[in-house]
């Protein structure tokens, strides 16, 4: 055999190996541009778990109709929802129950100065009758406290009656106060994480809240 005719045998070789190389390489190309077209579906999917996990909000439409109805910052409804359950509704060892974790003592004193006749503890389970409450609630303790969101985030959690008493053993009475001023250990760390879940849900969902 001539080393012309080994020659002539290779070429056919060499151009199928080409043909291969070039179908792999659109194959390559064609996978990574699925791949591209995924990564950028999946990505805000992504973020929002990411952000869904970090910072949860569910019921933005009840947050925002009853922060309306009660003149609130809907930032603050959804820190204070985060603040006491993270968006899972429960009844707590002490029996405060649902999102806003109302107490069934508040409860019935906000049925009765809001006109509610027929309310009964278990409609705190919904979270409609849930968030109302609360927002009333919270309207009412800032009203109560001169418009100072700080006493009444405070009063949210260790009682008007605890509050009230450490306002007039304090003697500052209609002075504004700070968070760091708040002598309960557990009322002074509630009041921090409130206000800065207000500030995270004001960043982050702005367009949810309505803000």
């Amino acid at each position: 055999m001539t080393a012309r005719t080994v020659t002539a045998r290779r070429r056919p070789v060499g151009r199928a190996r080409r043909r291969h190389s070039r179908r792999r390489g659109a194959v390559l190309l064609a996978t990574a541009a699925l791949l591209g077209v995924a990564a950028a579906l999946l990505a805000p999917l992504l973020q929002h778990a990411v952000r869904e996990a970090r910072l949860p909000l569910r019921h933005e439409d009840i947050i925002r109709q009853q922060a309306r109805a009660k003149q609130l910052d809907p930032a603050l409804v959804a820190g204070v929802i985060y603040a006491e359950s993270k968006f899972r509704a429960r009844t707590s060892r002490t029996g405060a129950k649902g999102l806003m974790q109302i107490q069934p003592s508040t409860a019935r004193f906000i049925a009765r100065r809001s006109g509610a006749t027929s309310f009964e503890l278990r409609d705190l389970g919904t979270p409609q009758v849930n968030i109302a409450y609360g927002s009333y609630y919270l309207r009412y303790l800032i009203d109560r406290y001169d418009g100072d969101e700080i006493l009444a985030i405070a009063a949210y959690n260790g009682g008007e009656t605890n509050l009230d008493r450490w306002i007039s053993e304090s003697g500052r009475r209609g002075l504004v106060f700070t968070a760091d001023q708040i002598p309960f250990t557990e009322t002074r760390a509630y009041v921090r994480r409130v206000q800065r879940a207000r500030d995270d849900y004001r960043h982050t969902y702005r367009r949810e809240l309505g803000l």
